[in-house]
């Protein structure tokens, strides 16, 4: 599916030297950036989850060694 992406001037200069130093296109180079995104989200909420299952998991623990 297409779509049309409006960047401000700087951004389309940014992303025009950024893909010209990758020897890429900008589409390229975008597509690129917006995976990484997406990854980078994804492996946070898989973070932030884990972190609630270990903190629920071990609430006694914790509570133990707050107190200690």
């Amino acid at each position: 599916m297409g779509m049309t992406l409006r960047t401000s001037d700087e951004q389309t200069e940014a992303l025009r030297r950024q893909a010209a130093a990758e020897g890429r296109s900008m589409q390229a180079v975008a597509l690129s950036a917006i995976d990484e995104y997406i990854a980078r989200r994804a492996h946070t909420e898989r973070v932030d989850a884990a972190l609630q299952r270990v903190v629920a998991d071990e609430a006694g623990v914790l509570e133990r060694l707050k107190n200690a």
